[in-house]
């Protein structure tokens, strides 16, 4: 089985070959513009098969949250970053996923560690004729 690290890097590699494309192997990239205006950064893609089907976490650092962005925002950028981000990059990541999950943290957190003192937020996406749907749990 390949780690999660190991996928992101490929993945970041594949950013990489892209024209324009600003990631690094380290997924660090610069600020992307959201609906909110507040800063949010890449942090890496990771993807896994739990039993119902291919999933890809895109994974954003949002220093805001939680504090001058409130959910019902980031909720907006969410959504965009699923839309504008994390969509037309699945041509260049092979199989097409069950669900995208985009996550916001406020402060870098590995992925599955518990850190109490971070604010995170998270929304999964079906993808349906081309666009992000928001599933309901």
């Amino acid at each position: 089985m390949v780690s999660p690290l190991v996928k992101a890097i490929a993945f970041a590699a594949i950013l990489n070959a892209q024209p324009g494309a600003a990631a690094t192997a380290t997924g660090e990239e610069g600020p992307l513009a959201v609906p909110s205006g507040q800063p949010v950064s890449f942090v890496e893609m990771i993807w896994d098969q739990p039993g119902g089907g291919l999933v890809y976490r895109f994974r954003f650092l949002a220093p805001q949250i939680g504090q001058k962005v409130g959910f019902d925002s980031a909720a907006a950028d969410m959504e965009f970053l699923c839309r504008e981000y994390a969509l037309p990059r699945l041509a260049e990541i092979g199989p097409q996923p069950r669900q995208i999950i985009i996550s916001l943290s406020d402060r870098a957190v590995d992925f599955g560690v518990l850190d109490s003192d971070a604010v995170q937020f998270f929304e999964a996406y079906r993808v349906e004729n081309g666009g992000c749907i928001w599933e309901v749990y």
